[in-house]
């Protein structure tokens, strides 16, 4: 493809809007262009790679006996509100009403759909197992689209999903597919993390994201050096802090005035006393009924855990003074002594310790020395505690270490979850109906380009991993008016195509520093130039991406050279 002829202007001025630098290489480099907050067009550089991506994961889905179907993306609203995730996804799910008044959703994925197919084709347990794949659009309503491609309203997603007669079939049917995304990550360039993870509205009971360790990354992963255990902190189990041993005897409860003290770090100054030997009272909106949740004070609420504790469709924080106070609370110095008629929720670190702080239901005063259960009891105790850096891990125990990322992979074991809602069962060997066992696997595409560029660029410009690259080689013809160049250059792309090579050729009357600077933003693997000085020397420079340092190619050689680099860079 010649440059004079291409789709797409790389932008000389930082894009405003990027808020991570794959957003802002990805619009710099005229490969994405928004049409909507969270909608993007997608040029030829962006198709190119994005159909590569495609072209590694069909295979490897395939390699693991994966069959691809095509879904749709209108599916009836009933069926979402049969499975219960209508209300499940809430805002972010797009309906519509066709023009027979009918409710429809554009579908966020296909669990429904895929499940409804299996049913009208599987009878007995010679049909299974079964892997079925797609690779199809998706839609999304997120509150808040972010990172370019990161967080979409409309993106293109492989989504997998398995059938099979038990659970050790399922167990099979997951490891293939952990085993598929790692190959997949591995060609893409990607040194991704697999991590426990909540399932959220996809349902199921045990899942896996994998993460690629980024500081732009909106997901937060907590590892052990020790063993090994890694989770999102969503999901992830520590050994809370013990308490120091020093108050094991209850003291009397007593009163303290504590004006205008509200927060815990306010507290803890005031009083002199560690965060840990006070209790937080922090309050939520769970389905329209108010929660009230205490946990000791040097922990945070891990809201995903609490969410899934209450069975509730919206939990949300009650976040000022007003609302805490329309719900009968006492902003501040609320507290579970003495409560009455709010539903309690405590995490299970209150059983560490006592003669703890809390307030005391009262403007400007606290209790000190409340214990667990000498003074109140909660309607529910459980870990609802956001694990920490620092803290200890369960298996090991040695303290865990935070890290960010972005997820680019989830894998979940649904179980019976929507066959058994959906009718989807199958004969066994004793003719006994039993509801099918299934799986399901989603890769999103376009988050993997902007994964691979987060992971690979520096401050020139993007550095394309070679399986995926828009093109193989950036041709530079410099000084394009002088016909010894030109015909060079024409010669040289001409037998490089011919090669198989694929090949962006700059053919543009620019200077050398915009040339060279395009070339080193859309960072193809192998850029070779030809200019006047060097065909004095009968040759052209061969450069690497990465590399600082050009070599002198004979023109003769050019060919076998550029061929032979980039074979010995795929098998790096």
């Amino acid at each position: 493809m010649r440059m004079t002829r291409f789709f797409g202007k790389t932008l000389r001025e930082e894009p405003a809007e990027a808020e991570t630098a794959s957003h802002r290489l990805l619009l710099k480099s005229g490969m994405i262009r928004q049409v909507a907050s969270g909608v993007y067009s997608y040029l030829p550089l962006a198709w190119r790679s994005l159909r590569k991506i495609e072209a590694i994961i069909r295979e490897e889905m395939d390699a693991e006996g994966g069959q691809e179907v095509r879904m749709p993306a209108l599916q009836p609203q009933e069926l979402w509100e049969e499975t219960g995730r209508k209300e499940a996804f809430g805002q972010s799910l797009f309906t519509l009403k066709d023009r027979r008044e009918r409710f429809l959703v554009m579908a966020p994925t296909h669990e429904e759909a895929i499940t409804l197919l299996v049913k009208a084709n599987v009878r007995s347990y010679r049909d299974l197992p079964l892997l079925l794949y797609q690779i199809q659009t998706k839609f999304r309503d997120e509150a808040r689209p972010r990172g370019g491609l990161i967080r979409v309203r409309e993106f293109d997603m492989k989504d997998a999903y398995s059938f099979d007669a038990d659970d050790e079939g399922l167990a099979r049917s997951y490891e293939a597919m952990v085993r598929a995304y790692k190959n997949i990550y591995r060609r893409c360039g990607l040194p991704a993390v697999q991590v426990e993870a909540d399932s959220g509205a996809i349902g199921g009971k045990d899942s896996h994201e994998f993460l690629l360790p980024t500081e732009s990354g909106e997901d937060v992963m907590l590892q052990c050096p020790g063993c090994g255990y890694a989770a999102n902190a969503e999901r992830a189990e520590s050994v809370k802090p013990p308490q120091p041993q020093d108050e094991e005897v209850p003291l009397p409860l007593g009163v303290v005035h504590t004006p205008g003290i509200k927060t815990i770090e306010e507290l803890s100054a005031y009083l002199g006393v560690s965060k840990s030997k006070t209790l937080k009272a922090v309050f939520y909106s769970s389905d329209g009924q108010a929660v009230f949740i205490v946990i000791r004070g040097d922990l945070e609420v891990n809201e995903v855990k609490l969410k899934n504790l209450l069975h509730c469709r919206e939990l949300r924080l009650l976040a000022t003074d007003g609302e805490v106070e329309g719900a009968g609370l006492v902003a501040g110095w609320a507290s579970p002594v003495g409560l009455k008629g709010v539903f309690t929720v405590a995490d299970d670190s209150i059983k560490q310790g006592s003669n703890f702080v809390v307030g005391a239901n009262r403007p400007d005063y606290h209790l000190r020395n409340a214990c667990y259960p000498r003074d109140f009891q909660p309607d529910v105790m459980a870990d609802i505690a956001l694990a920490q850096a620092g803290h200890a891990c369960r298996r090991c125990g040695t303290p865990l270490e935070s890290r960010r990322g972005v997820e680019i992979g989830h894998v979940f074991k649904l179980g019976t979850f929507f066959t058994e809602r959906l009718g989807a069962a199958y004969l066994d060997r004793d003719g006994v109906q039993r509801p099918i066992i299934m799986g399901c696997y989603g890769i999103g595409v376009g988050r993997l380009l902007a994964a691979v560029i987060e992971q690979n660029h520096d401050d020139k410009g993007i550095l394309f991993p070679p399986a995926i690259a828009p093109y193989q080689a950036h041709l530079v013809a410099l000084n394009v008016d002088d016909p010894q160049v030109s015909a060079a250059a024409e010669d040289l792309y001409l037998r490089l195509e011919r090669a198989g090579l694929e090949v962006l050729y700059d053919d543009r009357q620019e200077t050398a520093g915009v040339k060279f600077n395009d070339a080193d933003l859309l960072g193809f693997p192998l850029r070779i130039v030809v200019s006047p000085r060097n065909l004095k020397q009968g040759s052209a420079e061969v450069k690497l991406r990465h590399e600082k340092e050009a070599q002198m190619v004979s023109m003769d050689e050019v060919v076998e050279r550029a061929k032979a680099t980039l074979q010995g860079q795929k098998e790096e």
